[in-house]
């Protein structure tokens, strides 16, 4: 993810914004509930944007323990799914 997906996240939180406040103004439930879910949409896509340019970098600067992590990860899904 990068700037395009905050962009958008921003975009979504703004129209969110602007939506619930002409729920607010008309009196429409229906308004208000599409803009707060549209907000809560934003923040959530910002948030994941953040985590997966943290997750990035992090594995450019460890790619060592990044592989050792993953290989432990797959190691332990596959002993629970071979289980009988």
């Amino acid at each position: 993810m990068g700037m395009f997906e905050k962009a958008k996240g921003v975009a979504n939180e703004a129209a969110g914004q602007v939506e619930e406040s002409y729920g607010e103004a008309t009196n429409s439930h229906q308004h208000r509930l599409e803009g707060q879910a549209r907000q809560i949409y934003g923040k959530g896509l910002g948030a994941a944007s953040d985590a997966m340019d943290t997750a990035k970098q992090q594995v450019e600067t460890n790619p060592l323990a990044s592989v050792a992590i993953s290989a432990s990860i797959g190691l332990i899904i596959g002993y629970l799914l071979g289980r009988k």
